[in-house]
């Protein structure tokens, strides 16, 4: 069973709301009965709902696999970063064999297609300073590197030198089309922020003032509007969820 897109029913529903309730309120401006009114605001705003379910159901789809495929991104070169060197080589070994690549070890060397290709997965961006050693350790002979990132001196001095680099986006896209992302990760569990930790953040002392302010403008609009009972109801709710969030909220 396919998980339910709730930010996209949560948008839908919203303008699907707001539709209808600009709806009822110009057809009542316009004295149609309150049955017809609330029976053709209600059509309105499931039409408005179902056309925009209908446009940005793939965006949302798009935008829900992105970032699955960052996170799961992201987990893996963290993970190339903290392993050991052995496994590091044994895990790129395997891919690039997979790729149908002619790879194979020497030693400690990790050679692809009869060049020698050095892992560099660290944390922050490989720099100038490591790309130099490098160069000073292999000489003439050819080489390249695979690593997360490169700093900007990193990619001009490999421009200058001719040196391939294989980039975390590269090295991302190898493991995933050949299968060999690791199952257990190194802190690929890190826990999700929980519920608890959402619910904090929603009602901290913090948010009494945008809710004070928002409940006493909707109270304001009540005494200028045709239909004050919304205002009325909404803006008291908004005050007194103000008050008890000052009272009562996470710091």
């Amino acid at each position: 069973m396919k998980k339910l897109d709730f930010p996209l029913i949560a948008d839908c529903l919203f303008y699907s709301v707001c539709a209808g309730a600009l709806s009822l309120c110009i057809l009542r401006y316009y004295r149609v009965s309150l049955g017809w009114s609330a029976a053709l605001a209600l059509l309105f705003a499931l039409a408005t709902g179902g056309i925009l379910f209908l446009l940005l159901h793939t965006k949302h789809r798009k935008l829900r696999l992105s970032k699955k495929e960052a996170e799961e991104k992201n987990a893996l070169l963290f993970h190339l970063a903290l392993e050991r060197p052995e496994r590091v080589r044994a895990l790129l070994l395997a891919a690039f064999r997979e790729d149908e690549k002619d790879a194979h070890c020497e030693g400690d060397e990790l050679r692809v297609d009869g060049v020698t290709t050095v892992p560099m997965f660290s944390m922050q961006p490989v720099s100038a300073d490591d790309i130099a050693k490098l160069i000073r350790f292999y000489g003439e002979e050819p080489f390249s590197i695979a690593c997360n990132a490169l700093s900007a001196e990193s990619e001009s001095l490999l421009s200058s030198f001719g040196i391939k680099a294989i980039r975390g986006e590269e090295i991302y896209a190898l493991c995933k089309r050949t299968n060999c992302i690791p199952e257990r990760l190194i802190c690929g569990d890190i826990p999700r922020r929980t519920a608890k930790a959402k619910l904090q953040r929603t009602f901290s002392k913090k948010n009494a003032r945008p809710f004070f302010v928002s409940g006493l403008v909707l109270l304001c609009m009540s005494l200028f509007t045709l239909f004050p009972v919304y205002y009325l109801i909404t803006g008291s709710v908004l005050l007194v969820s103000a008050v008890t969030v000052r009272a009562f909220g996470y710091a």
